[in-house]
């Protein structure tokens, strides 16, 4: 969700900034914002805390908080109805006021910004055409095969010959008519006769899978809309979830036999759980997933008789999530059961499941996130963050030993490749940073060794340093910050930083390579990443820190980590930016009302920013499974105080924010 502002994208956000922080250190105050501000006087209607309106005239050369409201200009005619009682004033009508003079505005200064627009387009298309290649999709590796997307295109390679150029092509998107969808997920039919893959569009919130039977010239067996999760039980049986209204609450069986039909074989009755499917590594069972934000429940659907009603693993209890995967029957289930309350890998017979019989198999260090974790036929796989490093834990099935594997220390983000068949003796995977493109990775099991994929056309960049730092929030916490700038830069004290946060669900922030992160960086940017209370990074407690009652913790920790950075000479508020998508505008809004003092300007990407208000919509969609992250205000008085304390929309006021400037790109 994104906040008060112009809706001109991220290229005017880097044109904009840059163009501050350059006028910054060549005018005074007073100049820089009449730059901003060569606008006539306008009136805006503003609703005080009791409801009520006022009117305030802007001078010239002003950027005032209820800029960021209902502007109208002079010449704006107001009906009847609202002269009479100014405080009948709809949102729907403060909306189309905002969107109107905001474009107005944005269409007054934006001349100024066209050739800025225009070098930091040419700069981000030459960094996007020399790393591209570089950003491929991980690959399906299947015996001797090896299937991998490029360009809306499905192609099938041999393991020892991985080219596009000597690749057959199974599928492409503009073949079948969706050239404006991308392609979500691929799934190979254990025979590798079929070939499911779902696509999406930019449009719509539902993705389309689209079956193909794959002879010799690939043919399109099957169309089927709505649809989220989908796994193979069989090489002709197919179970699907359907999506509606954001929500997946029912599992499909599609057969691809001579008698075809289609049949529904689970439903979930609370609106708080969302189901999707998977298939365990040796393929023996197929699960059903039904998790809320807190608890979960798995159903098994055997493979090798798929046409059997699924059978409970454990029944949902409040507080417990657990995923499944097998071997050799018996269940590994990675739990969050018992104490601590983090996630442990637990094991129980596939004929005695339930909790009473699960049994402590391994347990993580104390503030770890688990990233991943693969089964193989005779390792686990583990896939870790420890003290905002990464690293791996091979545990041996055979020898009952623990290897553990510390990756290079300049990766921040690690996507697994897909391994169909669980005997593989190779475990692949990519690494990669903000401004580190991704690089490939496989760790042998028979060699017991890391091993780094041949060198890259494109090398990983050598000047930029990267700096790891706690910050004490106000309950003495400490806070981890991610730090990156050119090795080169002198004067750090005057340079531009660009700050991130998100904060929510236990998710960690997105730390993978983006151009224009790398574009920044050339241009003298510094970036820093907060891993405030709330996300994942320091596991699961970390994130119930920072959750309902704690929400407050986390802005306490944002504000400590730019005040630390201040302090130890990186940037200054006059140069800063902060930086937000979806719920991470909860925080940076926060901040925004709470500290506006802290930065100079902020972009937030569809952010989530009206707490409270959400939260009392129970008819939509999505409402009730959020509470679990927010709290209910409809049902508990303390949760409707704490939330109004400190959500974004309820906490606008008046105050002087001359050195703010707010830029989104939707709002929601």
């Amino acid at each position: 969700m994104k906040i008060w502002a112009s809706c001109i994208g991220l290229q005017n956000f880097f044109q904009a900034l840059s163009f501050s922080v350059k006028y910054y250190s060549k005018h005074n105050h007073l100049q820089t914002i009449y730059l901003y501000s060569q606008i006539k006087p306008k009136k805006c209607h503003i609703l005080d805390c009791s409801g009520n309106a006022c009117r305030s005239t802007l001078p010239p050369g002003s950027i005032l908080w209820w800029r960021f409201l209902s502007c109208k200009q002079e010449t704006t005619k107001v009906s009847r109805k609202r002269k009479k009682n100014p405080s009948v004033i709809t949102s729907e009508l403060l909306y189309k006021d905002l969107l109107r003079s905001e474009q107005e505005n944005w269409n007054e200064i934006s001349a100024s910004y066209e050739s800025m627009t225009k070098r930091i387009k040419q700069k981000l298309e030459g960094l996007h055409n020399k790393y591209t290649f570089n950003l491929s999709s991980p690959r399906i590796r299947f015996g001797e095969n090896v299937y991998f997307e490029e360009n809306g295109c499905i192609f099938l390679s041999k393991a020892d010959d991985v080219d596009e150029a000597n690749a057959n092509v199974l599928f492409s998107t503009e073949d079948i008519g969706f050239s404006d969808a991308h392609i979500q997920q691929i799934r190979i039919s254990p025979d590798q006769r079929y070939m499911a893959a779902s696509l999406k569009s930019e449009n719509s919130e539902e993705a389309t899978c689209v079956i193909m039977k794959l002879d010799h010239f690939p043919v399109m067996e099957k169309v089927i809309p709505n649809i989220f999760s989908f796994e193979w039980a069989t090489s002709d049986v197919l179970f699907y979830t359907s999506q509606k209204n954001l929500k997946c609450q029912e599992v499909f069986m599609t057969t691809f036999t001579n008698e075809r039909h289609t049949k529904l074989v689970y439903t979930e009755q609370d609106a708080r759980f969302f189901v999707d499917i998977y298939c365990t590594k040796d393929r023996r069972f197929l699960t059903i997933n039904s998790n809320s934000k807190t608890t979960s429940e798995v159903w098994l659907v055997d493979c090798s008789h798929p046409f059997k009603s699924p059978v409970l693993v454990q029944a949902r209890t409040k507080g417990v999530i657990y995923h499944i995967e097998h071997r050799n029957d018996e269940l590994y289930i990675l739990t969050t059961y018992g104490e601590p309350a983090e996630y442990k890998l637990m094991k129980a017979p596939v004929a005695s499941r339930g909790m009473e019989n699960w049994q402590l198999f391994y347990a993580l260090e104390e503030k770890t996130k688990l990233i991943d974790l693969e089964m193989f036929s005779n390792h686990c796989i583990m896939f870790l963050q420890h003290t905002g490093h990464l690293y791996l834990n091979v545990i041996s099935f055979v020898s009952h030993s623990i290897q553990s594997i510390k990756l290079p220390t300049w990766a921040c983000a690690f996507e697994l490749e897909s391994h169909p068949e669980h005997t593989t003796s190779t475990c692949y995977f990519q690494l990669s940073s903000p401004v580190h493109p991704p690089k490939c990775f496989a760790y042998s099991f028979k060699e017991n060794n890391l091993i780094e994929q041949a060198e890259q056309e494109v090398p990983i960049i050598k000047n930029c340093h990267t700096t790891r730092l706690l910050a004490k929030s106000k309950d003495e916490t400490l806070v981890p910050i991610t730090v990156f700038h050119n090795i080169n830069s002198k004067e750090l004290h005057r340079k531009p930083l660009l700050v991130h946060v998100y904060g929510a669900y236990g998710i960690d922030l997105n730390m993978s390579f983006k151009e224009e992160k790398l574009m920044l960086i050339e241009e003298g940017w510094i970036l820093a990443y907060c891993h405030v209370r709330g996300g994942g990074e320091l596991g699961l407690s970390w994130h119930k820190d920072g959750c309902q009652h704690n929400k407050l913790k986390g802005l306490q920790d944002l504000k400590a980590c730019i005040m630390l950075l201040h302090e130890l000479g990186f940037s200054q508020p006059k140069y800063t930016a902060l930086a937000a998508a979806s719920a991470g505008g909860v925080l940076a809004g926060a901040l925004c009302n709470t500290d506006p003092e802290l930065i100079r300007a902020m972009v937030l990407q569809a952010p989530f920013l009206d707490v409270l208000n959400t939260m009392m919509k129970t008819h939509l969609p999505l409402t009730m499974e959020e509470q679990e992250e927010w709290g209910n205000p409809l049902a508990d008085e303390k949760s409707m105080k704490y939330i109004k304390n400190y959500c974004p929309y309820q906490n606008i006021k008046p105050q002087f924010l001359s050195q703010l400037m707010k830029m989104i790109k939707e709002y929601h």
